[in-house]
Protein backbone atom coordinates (compact mmCIF):
# COMPACT_ATOMS: atom_id res chain seq x y z
CA UNK A 1 0.00 0.00 0.00
CA UNK A 2 2.59 2.59 0.92
CA UNK A 3 4.67 1.88 -2.40
CA UNK A 4 1.00 2.27 -4.41
CA UNK A 5 0.72 5.60 -2.43
CA UNK A 6 3.81 7.43 -2.68
CA UNK A 7 3.65 6.66 -6.54
CA UNK A 8 0.00 8.53 -6.47
CA UNK A 9 1.82 11.25 -4.40
CA UNK A 10 4.97 11.94 -6.05
CA UNK A 11 2.75 12.04 -9.18
CA UNK A 12 0.48 14.40 -7.41
CA UNK A 13 3.74 16.68 -6.77
CA UNK A 14 4.76 16.97 -10.15
CA UNK A 15 1.40 18.89 -11.69
CA UNK A 16 1.02 22.53 -11.46
CA UNK A 17 -2.61 22.66 -10.68
CA UNK A 18 -3.18 26.19 -12.33
CA UNK A 19 -1.94 25.14 -15.59
CA UNK A 20 -3.65 21.85 -15.39
CA UNK A 21 -7.03 23.62 -14.74
CA UNK A 22 -5.91 26.26 -16.77
CA UNK A 23 -5.49 23.57 -19.82
CA UNK A 24 -9.31 22.27 -18.91
CA UNK A 25 -10.64 25.70 -19.40
CA UNK A 26 -11.04 26.35 -15.69
CA UNK A 27 -8.95 29.81 -14.47
CA UNK A 28 -8.35 28.77 -10.48
CA UNK A 29 -8.10 32.82 -9.66
CA UNK A 30 -11.25 33.20 -11.63
CA UNK A 31 -14.66 32.53 -11.56
CA UNK A 32 -16.08 29.06 -10.70
CA UNK A 33 -17.29 27.76 -13.86
CA UNK A 34 -21.10 26.96 -12.59
CA UNK A 35 -22.34 26.79 -15.51
CA UNK A 36 -20.92 24.18 -16.57
CA UNK A 37 -22.49 20.56 -15.19
CA UNK A 38 -20.20 17.93 -13.29
CA UNK A 39 -19.76 15.69 -15.84
CA UNK A 40 -18.16 18.00 -18.11
CA UNK A 41 -15.92 19.44 -15.69
CA UNK A 42 -14.90 15.80 -14.86
CA UNK A 43 -14.29 15.21 -18.12
CA UNK A 44 -12.59 18.00 -18.97
CA UNK A 45 -10.41 17.71 -15.62
CA UNK A 46 -10.22 13.79 -15.67
CA UNK A 47 -6.34 13.93 -16.04
CA UNK A 48 -5.61 15.82 -13.16
CA UNK A 49 -4.91 14.48 -9.71
CA UNK A 50 -6.70 16.04 -6.97
CA UNK A 51 -6.32 14.58 -3.32
CA UNK A 52 -5.88 15.17 0.21
CA UNK A 53 -2.75 16.53 1.02
CA UNK A 54 -0.16 13.94 2.31
CA UNK A 55 -1.09 15.68 6.45
CA UNK A 56 -4.61 15.16 5.28
CA UNK A 57 -4.44 11.54 4.67
CA UNK A 58 -2.74 10.67 7.78
CA UNK A 59 -5.71 12.75 9.33
CA UNK A 60 -7.61 10.70 7.66
CA UNK A 61 -6.30 7.84 8.88
CA UNK A 62 -6.32 8.57 12.47
CA UNK A 63 -9.64 9.62 12.59
CA UNK A 64 -10.95 6.27 11.24
CA UNK A 65 -8.75 4.62 13.60
CA UNK A 66 -9.76 6.76 16.45
CA UNK A 67 -14.05 5.68 15.70
CA UNK A 68 -13.28 2.57 14.94
CA UNK A 69 -14.85 3.17 11.26
CA UNK A 70 -16.50 -0.02 10.31
CA UNK A 71 -18.00 1.92 7.19
CA UNK A 72 -16.68 4.54 5.63
CA UNK A 73 -18.61 6.91 2.26
CA UNK A 74 -16.61 9.31 0.32
CA UNK A 75 -17.45 11.57 -2.07
CA UNK A 76 -14.65 12.30 -4.62
CA UNK A 77 -12.63 9.24 -5.28
CA UNK A 78 -10.62 10.88 -7.88
CA UNK A 79 -7.38 8.72 -9.09
CA UNK A 80 -8.14 7.21 -5.01
CA UNK A 81 -5.33 8.44 -3.10
CA UNK A 82 -7.74 9.34 -0.23
CA UNK A 83 -9.91 6.52 -0.63
CA UNK A 84 -6.28 4.44 -0.01
CA UNK A 85 -5.74 6.00 3.42
CA UNK A 86 -9.26 5.83 4.66
CA UNK A 87 -9.32 1.62 3.55
CA UNK A 88 -6.28 0.98 5.31
CA UNK A 89 -7.45 2.46 8.36
CA UNK A 90 -10.58 0.29 7.88
CA UNK A 91 -8.64 -2.69 7.39
CA UNK A 92 -6.51 -2.18 10.64
CA UNK A 93 -9.58 -1.42 12.13
CA UNK A 94 -9.79 -5.20 11.59
CA UNK A 95 -12.07 -4.90 8.23
CA UNK A 96 -14.68 -2.75 7.15
CA UNK A 97 -16.24 -1.52 4.05
CA UNK A 98 -14.69 2.09 1.90
CA UNK A 99 -17.78 3.00 -0.02
CA UNK A 100 -16.66 5.80 -2.89
CA UNK A 101 -17.59 7.08 -6.12
CA UNK A 102 -16.55 8.86 -8.95
CA UNK A 103 -18.16 10.80 -12.20
CA UNK A 104 -15.45 10.14 -14.43
CA UNK A 105 -15.02 6.23 -15.97
CA UNK A 106 -10.80 6.70 -16.47
CA UNK A 107 -10.57 8.10 -13.04
CA UNK A 108 -12.48 5.33 -11.58
CA UNK A 109 -10.62 2.76 -13.66
CA UNK A 110 -6.85 3.53 -12.72
CA UNK A 111 -8.48 3.92 -9.21
CA UNK A 112 -9.35 0.64 -9.50
CA UNK A 113 -5.69 -0.22 -10.65
CA UNK A 114 -4.21 1.86 -7.51
CA UNK A 115 -6.76 -0.44 -5.10
CA UNK A 116 -5.39 -3.86 -6.28
CA UNK A 117 -1.62 -3.00 -6.56
CA UNK A 118 -2.37 -1.62 -2.83
CA UNK A 119 -3.93 -4.94 -1.57
CA UNK A 120 -7.46 -3.35 -0.85
CA UNK A 121 -9.47 -3.78 -3.36
CA UNK A 122 -11.87 -6.31 -1.14
CA UNK A 123 -12.30 -3.51 1.21
CA UNK A 124 -13.55 -0.89 -1.20
CA UNK A 125 -16.48 -0.72 -3.30
CA UNK A 126 -16.30 1.92 -6.04
CA UNK A 127 -19.46 3.52 -7.30
CA UNK A 128 -19.34 4.89 -10.74
CA UNK A 129 -21.47 8.15 -11.47
CA UNK A 130 -23.44 11.22 -9.97
CA UNK A 131 -22.91 11.06 -6.49
CA UNK A 132 -26.57 12.38 -6.00
CA UNK A 133 -27.87 9.22 -7.17
CA UNK A 134 -25.02 6.44 -6.47
CA UNK A 135 -25.32 7.19 -2.41
CA UNK A 136 -28.71 7.22 -2.23
CA UNK A 137 -28.63 3.58 -1.35
CA UNK A 138 -26.25 2.94 1.31
CA UNK A 139 -26.11 0.63 4.85
CA UNK A 140 -26.64 1.32 7.66
CA UNK A 141 -25.18 2.99 10.23
CA UNK A 142 -22.54 5.01 8.33
CA UNK A 143 -19.28 5.80 10.75
CA UNK A 144 -17.46 8.26 8.93
CA UNK A 145 -18.08 10.71 5.53
CA UNK A 146 -15.25 12.12 3.75
CA UNK A 147 -16.61 15.14 1.44
CA UNK A 148 -14.05 15.50 -1.08
CA UNK A 149 -15.45 16.09 -4.42
CA UNK A 150 -16.71 19.47 -6.29
CA UNK A 151 -17.39 22.55 -3.92
CA UNK A 152 -21.07 22.92 -4.85
CA UNK A 153 -22.07 19.65 -3.99
CA UNK A 154 -20.73 19.00 -0.64
CA UNK A 155 -23.85 20.06 1.39
CA UNK A 156 -26.14 18.02 -1.10
CA UNK A 157 -24.17 15.15 -0.87
CA UNK A 158 -23.85 15.94 3.34
CA UNK A 159 -27.92 15.41 3.01
CA UNK A 160 -28.01 12.75 1.32
CA UNK A 161 -26.14 10.66 3.72
CA UNK A 162 -26.56 12.44 6.99
CA UNK A 163 -29.69 10.02 7.74
CA UNK A 164 -27.71 6.87 7.66
CA UNK A 165 -25.04 8.96 10.07
CA UNK A 166 -24.72 7.07 13.50
CA UNK A 167 -24.57 8.80 16.60
CA UNK A 168 -21.09 10.26 17.21
CA UNK A 169 -19.91 9.49 13.16
CA UNK A 170 -17.40 11.94 11.61
CA UNK A 171 -17.98 14.21 8.63
CA UNK A 172 -14.72 15.31 7.28
CA UNK A 173 -14.19 18.27 4.84
CA UNK A 174 -11.42 18.80 3.18
CA UNK A 175 -9.96 22.13 1.81
CA UNK A 176 -13.12 24.01 3.73
CA UNK A 177 -10.71 27.40 3.02
CA UNK A 178 -10.64 26.74 -0.82
CA UNK A 179 -12.02 29.77 -2.72
CA UNK A 180 -12.90 29.54 -5.92
CA UNK A 181 -14.49 32.96 -7.31
CA UNK A 182 -17.47 32.00 -4.81
CA UNK A 183 -17.75 31.08 -1.18
CA UNK A 184 -19.25 27.59 -1.36
CA UNK A 185 -17.88 26.75 2.56
CA UNK A 186 -20.57 29.54 4.21
CA UNK A 187 -23.61 27.87 3.43
CA UNK A 188 -22.04 24.31 4.82
CA UNK A 189 -20.75 26.15 7.55
CA UNK A 190 -24.25 27.66 8.67
CA UNK A 191 -25.79 24.15 8.38
CA UNK A 192 -23.62 22.01 10.51
CA UNK A 193 -22.90 25.23 12.62
CA UNK A 194 -26.98 25.37 13.53
CA UNK A 195 -27.81 23.25 16.59
CA UNK A 196 -30.64 22.09 14.59
CA UNK A 197 -29.30 19.69 12.21
CA UNK A 198 -27.32 18.19 14.76
CA UNK A 199 -23.78 18.18 14.50
CA UNK A 200 -20.85 20.22 16.27
CA UNK A 201 -18.27 21.01 13.88
CA UNK A 202 -14.96 22.83 13.68
CA UNK A 203 -11.79 23.74 11.56
CA UNK A 204 -8.35 22.07 11.70
CA UNK A 205 -5.17 24.08 10.16
CA UNK A 206 -4.30 21.62 7.77
CA UNK A 207 -3.12 22.37 3.94
CA UNK A 208 -6.09 23.82 2.64
CA UNK A 209 -8.64 23.70 5.74
CA UNK A 210 -9.94 20.57 7.49
CA UNK A 211 -13.47 20.84 8.76
CA UNK A 212 -14.18 18.48 11.31
CA UNK A 213 -17.94 17.33 11.97
CA UNK A 214 -19.28 15.07 14.80
CA UNK A 215 -23.00 13.82 14.13
CA UNK A 216 -24.42 14.02 17.80
CA UNK A 217 -27.15 12.21 19.11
Amino acid sequence: MVSTLNQLLAAEDQQDLVAAFADAGVDMRGEYPDHVSAAELAERTKDIIMSVSREGGQLLYLLTRAVRARTVVEFGTSFGISTLYLASAVRDNDGGRVITTELQADKARSAQESFAAAGLSDIIELRLGDARETLKDLPAPVDLLLLDGWLDLRLPILKIVQPRLRPGALVIVDDIDLYAGRDFTQGFLDYVGDPANGFLSMRLPVHQGVQVCLKLG
